[in-house]
C-alpha cells in the first residue's frame, strides 16, 4: 500500500514539473499516451482475446488516471474467473493475470447441464471434459459450495464421489464411485462422513449398497 502511494506521489510530482516548466499554450498541446496494450493470461486463448477486446472497447484513457471499475465489471462477468490481478506497466500497458475457477460438479438447470465453479458461478459444460460428480436436486449454489467445504474437511474427497443427492429437507446423500450410497445426517454431515469412512475401511464387507450414517455413532446397512 505504501509503495503504491509512493508511486502515485512520484507520478504527480513528475507531472507537476512538466506543467510548471511550460506555458499555457504549450500545455494544450500535451497529450498523455492512451493505453495501447492489454495483456491477459490465465484462460484459454479465445477467452483471453474475448476479454481483451471487450476492455479495448472502453476506449481507456491514459494509465495515470485509470478507473478500474469498468474493467473489473467485464472481468468479473466471465464465469471462468476465480480472481484476478491488474498491473499497470508504464507508460501505456496493462497486464491482467487471471486465476481460473476450479470446476466442482455438474448440475441441471432449466433442462441444460452446467458446470459449478468454486467461484459459485455456472459455466457451459463445454469448458471442461473432466469427470465430475453430478448433483440431483435443486440446492442453492452457495449451499453446495459450503457442503464441499464439509467434504474437504472430512476423510472423504470430492474425487471419490460419483453423484450427490440433495433433498428439500437440506440433507445430502452421496453415491461413491464404487456405487455405495452414503446417507448423511442433516446437522452433522462431517461426523456422518467420517463415521462412514472409518466403517468402510475397517470392515471388508461385500455387496454393501447403502451405508446409513444419519444417526450419530450408528451405522445401518442395506444390502
Amino acid at each position: 500500500m505504501h509503495q503504491q502511494k509512493g508511486k502515485k506521489i512520484l507520478i504527480y510530482f513528475f507531472l507537476f514539473l512538466i506543467v510548471g516548466s511550460i506555458n499555457n499554450n504549450s500545455l494544450n498541446k500535451i497529450q498523455l499516451e492512451k493505453i495501447k496494450n492489454i495483456n491477459i493470461s490465465g484462460l484459454d486463448e479465445n477467452q483471453n482475446t474475448n476479454l481483451s477486446e471487450k476492455i479495448e472497447k472502453l476506449n481507456l484513457k491514459n494509465i495515470f488516471f485509470l478507473d478500474g471499475n469498468e474493467i473489473s465489471k467485464i472481468i468479473s462477468s466471465n464465469s471462468l474467473v476465480e480472481n484476478y490481478q491488474i498491473t499497470k506497466k508504464y507508460p501505456y500497458s496493462l497486464d491482467i493475470k487471471i486465476k481460473k475457477t476450479n470446476f466442482l460438479a455438474k448440475i441441471s438447470n432449466k433442462e441444460k447441464i452446467f458446470l459449478i465453479g468454486s467461484n459459485g458461478k455456472l459455466s457451459d459444460v463445454k469448458f471442461s471434459d473432466k469427470e465430475l460428480p453430478f448433483i440431483f436436486g435443486k440446492p442453492d449454489i452457495e449451499e453446495f459450495i459450503k457442503f464441499t467445504y464439509v467434504i474437504d474437511q472430512s476423510k472423504f474427497s470430492l474425487g471419490e464421489i460419483k453423484n450427490l443427492y440433495f433433498f428439500p429437507s437440506k440433507r445430502w446423500d452421496l453415491e461413491l464411485k464404487n456405487n455405495v450410497i452414503l446417507k448423511l445426517s442433516k446437522d452433522h454431515a462431517k461426523l456422518s462422513l467420517d463415521h462412514a469412512f472409518d466403517f468402510l475401511n475397517d470392515n471388508n464387507l461385500k455387496n454393501i449398497k447403502v451405508v446409513d450414517a444419519r444417526i450419530e455413532n450408528q451405522i445401518i446397512l442395506n444390502d
